[in-house]
């Protein structure tokens, strides 16, 4: 396909596929003369690549070229390639260096040797942890830094799915690419997720007609048991259930009405005894 298809299908406006060509994040078509060029379907993928990384993922032009470099790479493993992608997508520290940041260093670290994770204490992951321990104490809410286990626990089987899936992949090439879409698009997702979990949990606790009013009354209990039927169920209960156990012995008398009392209390477990057709 020639640029102007490719701009048409990847929805790139061909000044800027023609600025990724200049600078190396796309590799360029295959010559059909001096002035054209032929493109692939594999140019539309990398460039609908390029764009997700960018738009969603959020990483740095300079970033997608580090990252594209590696994939590109045949000789750089696959846990490397995840580690350039893992490094584009964390927010760089801009914490100075003192004793709150060197005590935070320390937390992080002795979090990996608690949970036996095997990441690299001065990675740019656990210096990004680092400096919002350090930011959370400033801003006088070190006790978060208590549920940093909790979110541990929530981030190892996020961790394992991710690469559930990129283990799926056969091709080296689409190994990485999913290596680097979970990565970058996974925090993306992730996120987007936990905001909207705020929001329902948020609901529940403070909005939800259980908070507002307090705890909701069963049905058939309380004051629409109230009123009229009070006397009913004194009389009811005074009389010793006779109106509601014995009402054939109201038309019968006494004895009868005891009669037919013992008579449907022996009959009352019988399968066999049913309702009396209308």
């Amino acid at each position: 396909m020639r640029i102007g298809e490719l701009s048409r299908r990847s929805g790139v406006p061909v000044p800027t596929i023609k600025y990724y060509l200049r600078e190396g994040l796309l590799s360029a078509g295959e010559l059909t003369s001096p002035n054209q060029a032929h493109y692939s379907t594999g140019h539309e993928r990398r460039l609908r690549l390029i764009r997700a990384l960018l738009d969603v993922g959020g990483l740095s032009l300079a970033a997608i070229g580090e990252v594209l470099e590696a994939m590109d790479d045949p000789e750089q493993p696959v846990h490397k390639v995840l580690g350039v992608a893992a490094d584009g997508v964390t927010p760089a520290g801009e914490e100075g260096a003192g004793p709150e940041l060197e005590d935070a260093r320390e937390e992080v670290a002795e979090l990996l040797r608690r949970r036996d994770w095997q990441a690299d204490e001065r990675s740019p992951a656990a210096e990004s942890l680092a400096g919002v321990l350090s930011a959370l104490r400033r801003a006088g809410h070190g006790g978060y830094i208590d549920l940093l286990d909790v979110y541990a626990d929530a981030a190892e089987p996020v961790a394992r799915a991710d690469l559930d899936y990129v283990q799926r992949r056969v091709a080296r090439e689409d190994l990485v690419e999913s290596v680097v879409v979970g990565t970058v698009l996974g925090e993306a997702m992730f996120g987007a997720l936990r905001r909207l979990a705020h929001i329902d949990v948020s609901f529940r606790r403070f909005e939800s007609p259980q908070y507002l009013s307090g705890p909701v009354e069963r049905e058939g209990s309380g004051a629409e048991d109230g009123g009229e039927g009070g006397d009913e169920r004194g009389d009811e209960r005074g009389g010793g259930g006779g109106e509601r156990k014995g009402g054939a012995g109201a038309d019968t008398g006494a004895d009868t009405g005891a009669d037919a009392g013992a008579d449907a209390h022996a009959h009352a477990g019988d399968p066999e005894v049913g309702t009396p057709e209308a």
